[in-house]
């Protein structure tokens, strides 16, 4: 399949306000972000969102998501044909590693010696579930993909991976000032508290110019 065209920048925030939703657990906040977006959004970039965060939020999450977004989609709501065919576990390794390399950049090797010293197997799944299979996959530019990502980390509250993806999404070519209209685009599903850490975190990555 070719992949969408990169989404504009408000068709980026429209993405995130799904995913932001999706992390918030409020089934009504996604239902308005999902009928938003169908309003606005190629049908295949919400999918392609919406399959990817179970790597981050889990099967059930993914699977209500999909739910919710096909009644929302009424009579138009259909499964897509499949985004590509099965790969060798093989193949989904050489491209996770391709991917994982381009959000880490330097930090690449680190992260794997890190991760394979928490557990080896997670760090085989990391690369080739994780960034080939899925991260990897086409339908969405790595960009697109990035910034749906860091939505759903900035709701879940985890400074570590928000920090790893805010930088994965500056290599992929998103650009800052994208990046803090992401953060302020899901700030509604944070409280002040887990706002400001975001806001932190962001700060670490992309300091703030004096004035």
């Amino acid at each position: 399949m070719t992949p969408l065209a990169p989404l504009s920048p408000e068709d980026q925030l429209l993405l995130t306000r799904v995913t932001g939703s999706l992390a918030s657990r409020s089934h009504e906040a996604l239902r308005c972000a999902l009928l938003e977006a169908r309003n606005g959004l190629p049908a295949l970039a919400v999918e392609e969102a919406l399959v990817q965060s179970y790597l981050f939020l889990g099967y059930p999450a993914a699977l209500n998501g999909l739910a919710l977004w096909r009644e929302v989609q009424g009579e138009e709501g259909a499964p897509p044909a499949t985004v590509e065919p099965p790969h060798p576990w093989d193949a989904w390794t050489r491209r996770g590693e391709e991917v994982c390399q381009a959000v880490y950049g330097e930090q690449y090797e680190r992260l794997r010696q890190r991760v394979r010293g928490l557990h080896p197997d997670l760090e085989r799944w990391m690369v080739t579930e994780g960034y080939g299979k899925v991260l990897g996959r086409p339908g969405l530019t790595l960009a697109d993909r990035e910034v749906a990502v860091v939505a759903l980390l900035a709701v879940l509250d985890v400074p570590v991976q928000l920090r790893s993806h805010l930088r994965g999404a500056l290599r992929a070519g998103v650009s800052p000032t994208q990046l803090e209209a992401v953060l302020q685009s899901v700030s509604a599903f944070q409280d002040d508290e887990v706002e400001r850490r975001s806001d932190e975190v962001w700060q670490l990555v992309h300091p703030r110019r004096a004035t």
